[in-house]
């Protein structure tokens, strides 16, 4: 019986050991599965934030390829409007040079005509003094012959 009391303080002090580690085991689990639950909530929250950043991202990114998407249509209008003003003016510029051309060429014939004009009028004019002064030389030979005949006739 001596023995009994004696080893029973002694399964007692185990028991109580084996308990108190036992407690303290469950006290460490639930410590753990509070860190665990804690870093799961804390890795599901940046999980989270890292999703709403990446989607505010995306928003972004699609918001600036819309823009320069826009930007970049919009030159590409300015810069037909510009080619189209350009050939229009172009195309003004070559036509205003024709109608000079024309009106160039319409002028220098017409002075070509005044100026053959001109010329056949002298032409005439030149041939008629010609001629008069030809009738004249007639006349004066004719006067002269007669006066010389007349004189011949005299000696």
């Amino acid at each position: 019986m001596s023995k009994n009391l004696i080893e029973k303080p002694q399964k007692n002090t185990e028991l109580h050991r084996a308990q108190l580690e036992i407690r303290n085991l469950h006290d460490t689990i639930s410590a753990l599965r509070g860190e665990l639950k804690s870093h799961h909530f804390a890795a599901a929250r940046d999980v989270q934030a890292a999703y709403a950043e990446n989607i505010a991202n995306l928003k972004e990114l699609r918001e600036t390829t819309s823009a320069l998407r826009n930007q970049l249509e919009n030159q590409t209008f300015e810069k037909e409007a510009a080619l189209q003003e350009s050939a229009q003016q172009s195309a003004d510029e070559i036509e205003q040079l024709k109608n000079t051309a024309s009106q160039l060429r319409n002028m220098m014939e017409t002075i070509k005509f005044e100026y053959e004009a001109r010329l056949q009028k002298q032409h005439i004019e030149k041939v008629d003094e010609h001629r008069h002064l030809q009738e004249t030389i007639v006349q004066l030979r004719d006067e002269l012959e007669r006066k010389r005949g007349g004189e011949n006739k005299r000696d």
